[in-house]
């Protein structure tokens, strides 16, 4: 439930990509520097403020591919409609450090991996502007000590990628809006508070399943001849989410920002193809 790891797959691999026909360098390597703010875990109100290396990593495979939609493998490719095998993850929190949860059990890093299916709902004539529906479903295990099977999200989402915007040349604009659902496993993990854990200020809650909030997300790149830029703003309205009235949650929306400069330093030789649904 923390955005960490997904922005800084947004930050270092949001590459505006040159018109189709072009030929592109099969993998591109580089690193840098960025900053991150956040909320601790959706519906926390204590924030985190990093500045944290950025690794630069973008791969163009037949199957395998590292881009501005992060780490992923393609199983299928239609003209509007692909099968990705995508990723996920969320970041350790210290409940030492968290005022709501002080004396509850960390809540250790998680990696998700599941089926996105991608549908491409309009291409505008000039290609600059392409609008995708995403529905990626992801089982979620936490990674430190042994494998914990946390339960399943669900985040349909509307994807737009605008090049150019405003006649901005090579600057890549990315909006995406969408609902955010989850099984009580996942909802459990991170909002229920077991019998021994309450106290006077911190009930005994259990989660159910459900809707999660939704989410809105902004992010703009350039990819200079030698270094790229980005940035990125997210916000999480949780009004209605089923675990809205859980004691662990003070804040009812959760935002983070950051953005990152990547010097890249080495490329492929070998050239492939440009991305067709990325032009």
């Amino acid at each position: 439930m923390n955005p960490l790891p997904r922005c800084l797959l947004a930050l270092a691999g949001c590459v505006p990509l040159p018109a189709a026909a072009e030929d592109l360098p099969l993998w591109e390597l580089g690193a840098g520097l960025g900053v991150l703010s956040f909320n601790e875990y959706r519906g926390s109100s204590q924030r985190s403020n990093h500045v944290l290396p950025v690794p630069y990593f973008v791969y163009r495979g037949e199957v395998f591919k590292a881009d501005r939609d992060g780490i992923r493998g393609q199983l299928f490719d239609g003209e509007h409609l692909r099968l990705n095998v995508s990723l996920g993850a969320s970041v350790p929190v210290d409940s030492h450090d968290s005022g709501r949860r002080r004396g509850m059990p960390d809540l250790k890093a998680t990696v998700e991996v599941g089926p996105a299916l991608e549908i491409r709902l309009w291409t505008s004539a000039d290609r600059k502007q392409r609008l995708e529906l995403r529905l990626p479903a992801r089982l979620a295990l936490t990674v430190e000590g042994p494998p914990r099977d946390i339960g399943v999200v669900f985040s349909p989402n509307l994807n737009l990628d605008i090049d150019d915007p405003l006649g901005f040349r090579d600057w890549h604009l990315g909006l995406l809006a969408g609902p955010i659902y989850a099984d009580a496993r996942n909802h459990g993990y991170f909002y229920d508070v077991a019998p021994r854990y309450a106290n006077a200020e911190r009930p005994v809650y259990h989660a159910g399943a459900g809707y999660s909030g939704s989410r809105f997300l902004v992010a703009v790149s350039k990819r200079f001849p030698q270094f790229w830029v980005g940035g990125f703003a997210r916000y999480d309205d949780l009004r209605g989410a089923v675990f809205e009235d859980s004691p662990l949650v003070d804040s009812r929306s959760s935002w983070a920002a950051g953005a990152a400069i990547a010097w890249v330093f080495d490329q492929s030789a070998t050239r492939v193809p440009a991305d067709d649904w990325r032009p």
